[in-house]
This record gives structure tokens, sequence and C-alpha cells, in this order.
């Protein structure tokens, strides 16, 4: 990891050097169509973005400046490049306790801040996600979604059709 850009970074809890890898070692893991792209989020995002089609991000980059620097992959002109709601599963805002995750700090932080600065694209927990799985588990808490307003197809109906999906009648 980088050095804690401020405060905000949750610098009481990350620190440069945390996460070290064998950046060989997991190549020689990965399969030939995977591609490794490492450095920082600022400089590598941009230049794999119009390259992508992007469905489901694990955001696990534990700043706020990193994280926001990530989110630049919603912010490409191209709507092809994600889907009109991308799910996002957000690593650092529960754990560790002693972190005291909130919207002024760390991803929580990052997310506020997206928000505030996009008035058509919005990023949101999945309310009561935990009450409709059979079973509930923390990571629940951790999921949201990248909603686009203004994506061609975010008005498109995706509720499936059949009998179980359809309103009750009246009697």
């Amino acid at each position: 990891m980088p050095a804690p850009v401020d405060y905000r970074d949750v610098a009481h809890v990350w620190r440069q050097g945390f996460c070290a890898m064998d950046a060989k070692k997991l190549r020689e893991q990965l399969s030939r169509d995977t591609e490794l792209v490492l450095g920082d989020v600022e400089s590598t995002v941009p230049s794999w973005v119009p390259k992508a089609s992007v469905g489901f991000v694990a955001f696990d980059l534990d700043y706020r400046s990193s994280t926001k620097q990530a989110f630049r992959l919603f912010e490409h002109q191209d709507t092809h490049t994600r889907l009109p709601r991308t799910y996002c599963y957000f690593d650092d805002i529960i754990f560790p306790e002693h972190a005291c995750h909130n919207e002024y700090a760390g991803e929580l932080c990052a997310i506020r801040e997206f928000n505030e600065e996009h008035e058509h694209q919005k990023i949101c927990p999945i309310h009561m996600l935990r009450y409709t799985r059979v079973h509930p588990a923390p990571w629940n808490e951790q999921m949201y979604v990248h909603h686009d307003f203004t994506h061609p197809l975010y008005s498109n109906n995706v509720t499936p059709s059949g009998e179980s999906y359809r309103q009750l009648q009246m009697k």
C-alpha cells in the first residue's frame, strides 16, 4: 500500500507497506487469459476502463483516496463500459472494529463524496438484503449498487415475467 494521503485514508488502521505480495508468484498462478494490472489506481483505472464491461466491482482499496480514484471507472462517457446498475462490494466498511468506520473517513467517505459530486449517479446500499437471503451473512451489509440514472438502459424493465411476479388480483 502507498502512504495514506491524510486522516480520511484511515491512517490509524492502514499504513504504507501493508498487503505486500510476491507479484512473480501470483503471475505464475494466473491463467493465460487473465490480466494482472499492478500500480497506482489513479494511473491504472483509466488505461483499462475503455475496454471494460463492468457489472460487478469488489472494492478492497482500504483508503478513501484510492477508492475515489477507482470510482473513475463510473465516469467514462461510454456507457458500454458498465451496466446501468453495477453491483459493488466494499471490503473495508465494517471491519476492523477499531477503524470506527464512518462517512467522513475511508471507503464510506469516498461513497458519500461520490454521491455529492454526481447528480445522476449514486452508490447506494442494497437495503434489507440480509433479510431477503435464505442464509444471511455479515457481507450482505457490504453490498451496494452504483446507479447510473442517465444510462440508456436504466429504465428498461428487468422484472421477470410469469405468474409469480404478477400483482395479486383483488377478490
